[in-house]
């Protein structure tokens, strides 16, 4: 640990007291003392208040990321250990194991970081220079914590090649820690088989967080016809399918993403029920309606319109459109699944937009479920960056 201290500026950090993960530049008065950025430093009120310590970076907005509020707490590998004992014992609890997010950043007070387990197969995105300089010894101590519970991991690969890393400095990186493996991985969730691609799917390969909500949409499914948007690698329309939905057409502009898909169909056997089609899901949508399409169940998961406060506004007026089309599409009494996994797009500006959209199709909504992320990817309260996900279920009906 550096010897250095952030002294806050007088009426600042109102977060951090509040339970926050991070202190921005702004809130910054001054530093004292010698550090390297990636250090830990003690972070003070302007009167001098002890108030934690963490990571320190000044090529980041984002200049601390807080570790600890105790004051005798010693930042070292077995602090670290501990941190990643306690996020496993937690996932065991909460959650089917088998493939899961193990570490979550802030929310597992290991911020930075993340690790998900596809199987044996861990993935890793790190993207905080403090946290990367631990990266290695959070993978060991993880290993380890499996490996008592009789899990052997038979491959780490990472994928830090997000951009938001060069925020922090740091150069993308991406490729095996350790021994090369097939980074091609069969997975099972809710009972539906998929290959995950950790070396080239989007983020770390699968999006683990919608695993409950994914089982939430089975009830409506059975002997329906179904229309998922933004289908990714095929995981709601394959849920339908195995549910026993008679007709479900899953839609992405992504040809990687639907080839992958329709391998996934057919190795649940799924082919003759789950057609996939690479489009613009804002092209197609008015092109059903003009074809006189209707669905007894739409799922709307598109992928984050807003990664920042500057442009939520136009990602409002991309919601509010995707779920107007959306809307038009389901028959009376179906059902539509909405959701929006951007941090930005907080839970009452998505009701709002959902709600306006209800308006503007001329639909009236009955909410049949409200659902967030898995709680492998748990929302630590008052650090509002790790809760990002809104998942709606409705029943859809004309004006009466």
């Amino acid at each position: 640990m550096s010897a250095a201290k952030v002294i806050l500026k007088k009426g600042e950090g109102r977060t951090i007291k509040a339970g926050g993960a991070w202190i921005y530049d702004n809130e910054i008065d001054r530093i004292e003392g010698d550090f390297e950025n990636g250090d830990v430093v003690e972070i003070l009120d302007f009167d001098g208040y002890f108030m934690g310590r963490g990571f320190i970076n000044t090529h980041s907005t984002i200049t601390v990321r807080m570790l600890s509020r105790k004051k005798d707490a010693l930042i070292d590998e077995d602090f670290i250990i501990q941190r990643v004992k306690d996020a496993w014992a937690y996932r065991k609890e909460v959650i089917d194991t088998k493939s899961c997010r193990v570490i979550f950043g802030e929310a597992d007070f290991l911020p930075g970081i993340v690790i998900d387990k596809f199987e044996d197969v861990l993935v890793v995105e790190s993207l905080c220079l403090g946290i990367d300089r631990f990266k290695m010894t959070i993978i060991h101590a993880l290993k380890e914590v499996l490996a008592q519970d009789g899990i052997t991991v038979r491959g780490v690969y990472e994928r830090s090649d997000a951009k938001v890393r060069s925020k922090e400095g740091m150069q993308p990186f991406k490729g095996f820690i350790g021994p090369e493996f097939d980074t091609k991985v069969q997975i099972t969730e809710n009972g539906v088989k998929y290959i995950v691609n950790v070396e080239d799917g989007q983020k770390t390969g699968f999006f683990l967080d919608q695993k409950n909500n994914r089982a939430a949409i089975h009830k409506l499914c059975k002997d329906k016809r179904v229309l998922d948007c933004f289908t990714h690698t095929g995981s709601f329309a394959l849920n339908a399918g195995i549910a026993g939905a008679k007709d479900v057409l899953g839609v992405d502009a992504s040809e990687l993403a639907i080839h992958q898909a329709e391998e996934n169909a057919v190795l649940n056997h799924l082919e003759e029920r789950v057609k996939f089609r690479c489009e613009d899901v804002f092209e197609l949508l008015p092109k059903l309606e003009e074809e006189g399409e209707k669905y007894d169940v739409v799922i709307l998961d598109p992928p984050a319109f807003t990664k920042s406060r500057n442009s939520i506004k136009q990602a409002v007026k991309g919601y509010r459109e995707i779920n107007i089309r959306g809307l038009k599409l389901v028959k009376n009494g179906g059902y539509l699944c909405t959701c929006s996994c951007s941090h930005f797009m907080d839970p009452e500006l998505f009701a709002k937009t959902v709600r306006e959209a209800a308006a503007g199709a001329h639909k009236r909504l009955r909410q049949v479920e409200f659902r967030t992320q898995a709680p492998d990817h748990p929302i630590l309260w008052a650090a509002d960056s790790s809760y990002y996900l809104k998942f709606y279920i409705f029943q859809v009906m004309e004006d009466k």
